[in-house]
């Protein structure tokens, strides 16, 4: 079980620090990432982590703006957001690696993850 939360309203150029809280499972185990979804547009990847945090992986769209970080002695992952834009407004999801994930492939599909909880509302204005 996963529950996102950290959102809330800000604006442009602002910053948000999302965390996700594991339970029911290894949290150090898997490897993690970042989705989100916009009104009316299919959820999208965001950003990947590995099981020890060593390796990650972003979204061309929040490279350099975005950091994912996890703290497996607290079951926790966490998306820094920096330099916040109107088109970063989504709802935001964590979700589980199903295994997917090596140092040649980056799961970025949907399919490809699990334990799907509620998300968090991010909402940037101008």
């Amino acid at each position: 079980q996963l529950q996102a939360s950290g959102g809330g309203l800000v604006q442009v150029g602002g910053s948000l620090r999302l965390s996700c809280a594991a339970s029911g499972r290894t949290f150090s185990s898997n490897a993690m990432g970042w989705f989100r979804q916009a009104p009316g547009r299919e959820r999208e990847f965001v950003a990947y982590i590995s099981r020890n945090g060593v390796y990650t992986y972003y979204a061309g769209s929040v490279k350099g703006r975005f950091t994912i970080s996890r703290d497996n002695a607290k079951n926790s992952l966490y998306l820094q957001m920096n330099s916040l834009k109107p088109e970063d407004t989504a709802v935001y999801y964590c979700a589980t690696d199903r295994g997917y994930g090596n140092l040649r492939y980056i799961p970025r599909r949907l399919d490809e993850y699990d334990g799907w909880g509620q998300g968090t509302q991010v909402t940037v204005s101008s």
